[in-house]
């Protein structure tokens, strides 16, 4: 639908409004694997926009504002591989309840989309699981294959079990023992026979602290007594102590988690070699397809902008995306209607992207480096082997 249309209304579907919930919530996770794919806006000329009435302008740009915000995420090389690695893993983790099932930790540098993708597989195992198994179990439970609990610092067993409680939304989540709470929270796993669970921010955990090490042992528990696969998602985890064999007090408690557990990573994007710049291409010619702006034209980002967005945000997916969707709602908001080294040169992101930015900006302005494919064919250029997922 246009919103030149007459007497069409401009509203969004109510499926898209999921800025109001959290992920760390049954119901925010059910909303996001029940949405409907998004509907990208009609692309407008500049004459089709300036013929928009006040409030038509209005909701148009308002879509516009969402959509951008929403852009991802993407088929990149590095989500497609690490997808692939987790249904290896959490298929063949199908073993009898008494046996204990391999974990996963997705380490990786901020800004690299892990947690974005693990969610994104999350949301599929969620509605494949429902899809197959129904929404109900044969007991009459509700069934809810995905469970995830974001660590905050200097967290403890109690916390821990207690946020297990609060995804459920178990009455008994505001009193009792730690114990207690343990087995109320097995009793969700089984009754809502939950598959994954997935524990986000784990880099929070103090490893060498008393909480640290109380939630360390509490994870074995689980691995062993919950019939779960565990993805922990955080920054440097084997530094931090995730897979040590011993810790500094001579504790081999552990080595178990290290035995158990597969490390998972995401690479940033980088243009080293021919078949680098033609991911980093792809990318860009997929972000082009999906940016709505009146003046935006076939090679806005791939080839006019292409080592600008690689040494302004260093190959890093998050920070582009970032300057992406800001830099959007700037030629929106301004009537620009098109991105441009100018315009994203007012647009800020994040500091570590503009602490790394001037030491690879001088490689590319003296052409000592490139993003750039160098036998790229006018064909090539306009095509996209990067989508939706």
């Amino acid at each position: 639908m246009s919103p030149a249309s007459k007497g069409k209304s401009l509203s969004q579907p109510a499926s898209t409004k999921l800025d109001n919930l959290t992920m760390s919530r049954k119901e925010g996770l059910q909303a996001m694997a029940n949405s409907s794919p998004r509907q990208r806006p009609d692309l407008l000329t500049v004459k089709q926009l300036a013929r928009l009435s006040t409030g038509a302008r209005a909701e148009y740009q308002d879509m516009r504002s969402v959509w951008h915000a929403n852009i991802g995420p993407l088929k990149t090389p590095q989500l497609q591989s690490l997808q692939e690695d987790l249904w290896d893993i959490v298929d063949s983790n199908r073993q009898d309840g008494d046996k204990t099932k391999g974990a996963v930790a997705v380490d990786a540098f901020p800004g690299l989309g892990k947690t974005t993708a693990v969610l994104n597989f999350a949301l599929k195992y969620h509605r494949r699981e429902i899809e197959r198994d129904g929404s109900f179990t044969d007991s009459g439970h509700e069934r809810w294959p995905v469970c995830r609990v974001g660590l905050t610092s200097n967290i403890g067993m109690k916390d821990f079990n207690r946020a297990l409680l609060e995804f459920y939304a178990h009455p008994g989540r505001t009193s009792g023992t730690s114990a207690l709470f343990v087995q109320r929270a097995l009793d969700c796993v089984l009754q809502c026979e939950t598959k994954l669970l997935i524990i986000d921010d784990l880099h929070f955990l103090k490893w060498q602290a008393k909480n640290g090490k109380e939630v360390s042992n509490h994870f074995k528990y689980i691995a062993n007594e919950f019939p779960v696969t565990l993805i922990f998602i955080g920054v440097e985890l084997e530094q931090r102590g995730l897979y040590s064999e011993i810790d500094e007090t001579g504790d081999i408690s552990l080595a178990q988690t290290a035995r158990r557990t597969t490390p998972l990573t995401l690479d940033p994007f980088d243009v080293d070699n021919e078949q680098h710049r033609e991911q980093w291409r792809n990318l860009l010619l997929a972000l082009e397809q999906r940016i709505v702006l009146s003046r935006a034209a076939p090679g806005m980002l791939a080839d006019k902008l292409s080592d600008y967005l690689f040494f302004r945000t260093t190959g890093h997916i998050g920070s582009l995306m970032t300057l992406i969707n800001r830099g959007c709602q700037r030629a929106v908001r301004s009537g620009i209607e098109i991105l441009s080294e100018e315009l994203l040169e007012q647009v800020k992101i994040d500091a570590a992207s503009e602490r790394a930015r001037k030491a690879l900006e001088q490689k590319f302005r003296e052409h000592r480096l490139t993003s750039k494919p160098g036998s790229t064919s006018r064909s090539k250029k306009n095509r996209s082997t990067a989508g939706a997922v």
